[in-house]
């Protein structure tokens, strides 16, 4: 049971770093660290984008249920 919460922990993480990377548009390094590329104009999801946003979202939410079961369970 503890390897596959590990291997499930893994692949949503892996995931999740690909889906964060994909959504930093233009801005290279700078912007992912927290440098402002936009300007700080504030734009709308739409298509493609707004599935991804949406996708990570679901993804960080079971990696932290993924990560407290483990907890849970190890104890």
């Amino acid at each position: 049971m503890a390897a596959a919460l590990q291997i499930a922990s893994i692949l949503v993480s892996i995931i999740l770093i690909l889906l964060i990377m994909l959504q930093v548009k233009g801005g290279m390094l700078g912007s992912l660290l927290g440098g402002d590329a936009g300007g700080g104009i504030a734009r709308t999801r739409r298509g493609l984008e707004k599935t991804i946003f949406q996708v990570t979202i679901f993804l960080s939410i079971a990696f932290l249920a993924i990560s407290l079961f483990s907890v849970v369970a190890s104890s």
